[in-house]
């Protein structure tokens, strides 16, 4: 996992409290109904990335995490795009490390910026839904890696640009990519770096479903409804994580001990007596748990990795 990034402590200490949207320049936090919408809010730049939306974006999800009333998160971007990537204005020198044009506290300068959004998203406790509205370019692509459960406008299309921009692919993608699409989706979109449509991407995995432009959002807070309405959300951060942290795994034993520890920890607890309840009363479910107090003490079962 990422290191905190330094002044992001400071930003931390200044934020609103939890549902609030204080210190965001350049991303909405907008909490309804324990749906956060997390929009990318420089539609001007096509929500191009820079150094101060990517430490917004690393304390939106430390925001959220924090905050029991967010149960599942959705990111989509404002205007026409959701995101093209990195904001290239700063010049030809944009990606070279010693010329960073940024204050020197911000990232260690020997690591890719991408990395501290998506890492923090990959151990995240909210599922998190995509709603890709538009271009989703270089970073805007990679981004849609971590998260759970990705919907497409008919008008978005994406591009792993990077070797078109003479780099390498970033934010962890070519640990998330293969995984999700498969290596021989992989290397073509990487490789050729062109842009791919919508259509192309749902049949290859990436995306879960394609919608019309003016349906997208409101399918995206059906799903984070049906989430909201009917899982417990212990439950739910147990399977992100088991799920995410298993297609590591070398074999299904590993998920096996896990899975076994969780069953007979979680069996004890109000949330499965109210799971069951719930299911022979034939009502909806009132799940008590909550992620920032009562998670089992086996989580995390994972060392955190460091950048060595």
């Amino acid at each position: 996992m990422a290191k905190p990034l330094p002044n992001l402590r400071l930003a931390r200490s200044k934020a609103a409290a939890p549902g609030g949207i204080m210190g965001y320049a350049h991303v909405k936090y907008e909490v309804e109904a324990g749906i956060l919408t997390l929009t990318l809010n420089r539609p001007e730049k096509l929500n191009a990335i820079n150094w101060q939306m990517r430490n917004e974006l690393v304390l939106a999800f430390d925001q959220a995490d924090a905050d029991d009333d967010v149960r599942v998160v959705i990111v989509t971007g404002a205007g026409r795009a959701f995101c093209a990537g990195a904001d290239l204005s700063s010049g030809v020198d944009h990606w070279n490390f010693d010329k960073r044009n940024e204050p020197a506290d911000t990232f260690p300068a020997e690591r890719d910026g991408g990395g501290a959004v998506t890492l923090r998203m990959f151990d995240l406790k909210k599922p998190i839904i995509g709603a890709v509205n538009g271009p989703a370019t270089g970073f805007g692509s990679t981004f849609l890696l971590p998260m759970d459960i990705r919907l497409a406008s008919t008008e978005a299309r994406f591009g792993f640009v990077f070797t078109r921009r003479g780099v390498v692919m970033e934010a962890a993608s070519s640990w998330f990519l293969p995984r999700i699409v498969g290596i021989n989706h992989a290397m073509d979109w990487v490789l050729t770096g062109r842009l791919v449509t919508a259509q192309e991407g749902t049949e290859a995995g990436l995306f879960n479903s394609l919608h019309a432009p003016a349906d997208l959002l409101p399918q995206a807070r059906r799903i984070a409804a049906e989430i909201r309405d009917h899982a417990a959300p212990i439950s739910v951060a147990l399977c992100r994580q088991l799920m995410w942290k298993m297609l590591g795994a070398d074999h299904p034993m590993e998920a096996h001990k896990i899975d076994s520890r969780g069953m007979r920890m979680l069996g004890k607890t109000p949330d499965a007596r109210e799971g069951i309840a719930s299911f022979l009363e034939k009502r909806s479910p009132k799940f008590s748990g909550k992620v920032s107090a009562d998670m089992p003490s086996f989580y995390p079962w994972w060392e955190p990795r460091s950048f060595s």
